[in-house]
C-alpha cells in the first residue's frame, strides 16, 4: 500500500514513527529494510577484565532483534547496561527468528534474547547436530500465540468463543482481501505461524491475509475496534496492545506435545513458550563478563512490560525508557551482573 508523505506525528499507530521510537531511532539507530542493520554504536571506553572472544579492543556484542517491542525492550536494557556498567559496544541487528539462528551459527551475531521457538528444524540443527549455537535457559518471559476477537463481539456471539463456530460467523469477517472467505488478520508475512495449516485442517472457510508489519496490524485493530466492528487476529501475550484493547481467544483444539511437529499438519491451539535464549557457541564459551551478563538476563513479563509501556503508550525514544528502568530497578539487574 502506498501513501503520500505526511507530516511525522506522535500517533503510535503511524507505521513510520512507530518503527523509529522501537528501534530508538534519535539520531543514533537507523532502521535499514528486510534483515537490515539497527547500529547501535554510541561507545564507552574498554574496561574490565580482558575477554578472550574479543581482539584488541573491539569489545563488540552484537545483538539480532526481532521488530517487536518486547523483542526491541531486552535489547535496550541489555544496551544499557553492557555499555554503562562494562564497557562494551552493542550493535542491534534487526532480523526474523529463521535469519537470526543462520547469523548465530556463523557467529555474524552472539546472543539471541528473546525467541518463540518458531524454528524447531534450524534449532535442532545448530544446537544439536552442528553444536555451534548453544541454548542458554528462559528469558522469564512466557509468550502465547492464539486468534483473538474482541470482546465486544464476543459476548454478542459467544459461538464465536471456539473454532467450532467460526463458520456459521464468516460473513461478519469478511473483507475486500479476503473475498466470500472469512478475513484471519495476520501482522508480518515473516512471523511463524501455522493459520493457513490450521485454517484447512479444521475446515475453516477463512483466509489469511497480512497488514505487513506488527505496526499496520495494531492500526488495523485499533481501527476496528474504534468502530466497534468485528474482527479475528492472529496475536499474542505480552503485547502492550493488550492493556488498551479487550479481547478473547477463540479457542482451537487443545495443544498436545508433537501436535505441531509438521507444519503442514497443524490442526492444534499454539502452547504457552517459556521465551528462550540462544547464544553462539564460541561466543557462550569465551564471550566472558559480555556472555555471563546476558546469560544471568532474567526478568519477567511484568518488568519487560514496563519498558515496552513507556517505549509506546508513553512514547518514549526505546534507549530512553530502558535508561529509566535500569535506573529504577538497580536490585534486579544487578543481580544479573558478572561475578568477580
Amino acid at each position: 500500500m502506498h501513501t503520500k508523505a505526511t507530516e511525522p506525528t506522535n500517533d503510535p499507530t503511524d507505521e513510520k514513527q512507530y518503527r523509529r521510537r522501537l528501534t530508538g531511532r534519535r539520531g543514533r539507530r537507523a532502521l535499514i529494510a528486510g534483515a537490515g542493520a539497527l547500529a547501535l554504536t554510541a561507545a564507552l571506553g574498554a574496561c574490565g577484565k580482558a575477554d578472550p572472544y574479543y581482539s584488541g579492543s573491539d569489545k563488540t556484542v552484537t545483538l539480532p532483534t526481532a521488530s517487536w517491542a518486547g523483542a526491541e525492550a531486552n535489547t535496550a536494557v541489555a544496551k544499557q547496561i553492557l555499555e554503562k556498567e562494562l564497557g562494551y559496544r552493542v550493535k542491534a541487528t534487526q532480523m526474523d527468528e529463521p535469519v537470526a539462528f543462520d547469523a548465530l551459527n556463523s557467529g555474524k551475531a552472539d546472543a539471541l534474547m528473546e525467541d518463540w521457538r518458531g524454528v524447531p528444524k534450524k534449532e535442532k540443527k545448530y544446537v544439536e547436530e552442528k553444536k555451534t549455537v548453544t541454548y542458554e535457559g528462559e528469558l522469564g518471559v512466557t509468550g502465547h500465540i492464539g486468534w483473538f476477537v474482541p470482546t465486544y463481539y464476543a459476548e454478542k456471539h459467544p459461538e464465536v468463543k471456539t473454532w467450532k463456530g467460526l463458520n456459521k460467523l464468516k460473513d461478519d469477517f469478511k473483507t475486500p482481501e479476503s473475498g466470500d472467505k472469512g478475513q484471519l488478520l495476520e501482522g508480518s508475512p515473516s512471523y511463524s505461524t501455522y493459520d493457513d495449516a490450521i485454517i484447512k485442517n479444521l475446515g475453516l472457510d477463512f483466509k489469511t491475509v497480512y497488514a505487513g508489519s506488527e505496526a499496520a496490524q495494531i492500526k488495523e485493530m485499533q481501527k476496528k475496534y474504534k468502530a466497534k466492528k468485528p474482527f479475528i487476529t492472529y496475536w499474542w501475550t505480552p503485547q502492550w496492545l493488550n492493556s488498551k484493547l479487550d479481547l478473547t481467544e477463540v479457542k482451537l483444539p487443545k495443544y498436545k506435545k508433537g501436535c505441531d511437529a509438521v507444519a503442514s499438519e497443524v490442526k492444534c491451539a499454539y502452547p504457552y513458550t517459556p521465551l528462550a535464549k540462544f547464544f553462539n557457541k564460541d561466543f557462550s564459551e569465551n564471550g566472558g563478563d559480555a556472555a555471563e551478563f546476558l546469560k544471568n538476563f532474567k526478568w519477567s513479563t511484568k518488568q519487560q512490560t514496563k519498558v515496552v509501556e513507556d517505549m509506546t503508550i508513553r512514547k518514549m525514544d526505546t534507549d530512553e525508557a530502558a535508561a529509566k528502568w535500569v535506573e529504577e530497578n538497580p536490585d534486579i539487574w544487578k543481580k544479573w551482573m558478572p561475578k568477580k
